[in-house]
């Protein structure tokens, strides 16, 4: 995450804690983010040099102007005019991280040789939870290569108990075998 991103989200997630709206500013952030994934070039209209930074910031109204709370408007016109729009995913990831933080929730990704079952992802979660005695916002990626087992990635850390892993450690230690 870029400085600029973390400096801004800052600033969007001390405004919304002041008024008590972090959670509803997040939801819009996220609906915005998934929205731009799918249609990247309104975020492309938004940065081209063709059209003068008012343009664009009146193309922001006419488009969202009541479909989303004044803060997260102006807070995409400042990023509009700063030159910063095409960054936007960033700022709100970067407002997520401080929203969780806040909010005691760790962010858990597990990855699986399959997709994990309803009832496997729902006991990982509470497992984790009572371990961490954090919320958990588990996500599951699919990687064929670990073969089997499940790897955690959290907090910059990484728990690997996948089938892979522990083949490539027997490999190790039969290379380092003396007979």
């Amino acid at each position: 995450m870029s400085m600029m991103a973390a400096n801004y989200a800052q600033a969007l997630y001390g405004l919304a804690k002041d008024e008590k709206l972090e959670h509803q500013i997040l939801d819009q952030l996220q609906s915005l983010q998934t929205a731009f994934e799918t249609e990247p070039d309104f975020l492309r209209l938004l940065a081209t040099p063709n059209l003068s930074k008012d343009e664009r910031c009146e193309i922001l109204d006419n488009s969202l102007r009541g479909k989303v709370h004044p803060y997260v408007l102006n807070f995409m016109k400042i990023l509009t005019k700063k030159g910063y729009i095409r960054r936007f995913s960033e700022c709100s990831n970067a407002y997520q991280s401080l929203y969780d933080v806040d909010n005691g929730i760790l962010k858990v990704q597990a990855v699986t040789a399959v997709d994990l079952t309803q009832s496997q992802y729902e006991r990982l979660r509470e497992k984790l939870e009572d371990v961490t005695g954090k919320k958990i916002r588990l996500q599951n990626r699919v990687d064929p290569d670990c073969l089997g087992g499940v790897r955690l990635d959290y907090d910059g850390k990484r728990l690997d108990g996948t089938v892979q892993t522990r083949l490539n450690t027997i490999r190790d230690m039969l290379k380092n075998t003396v007979l």
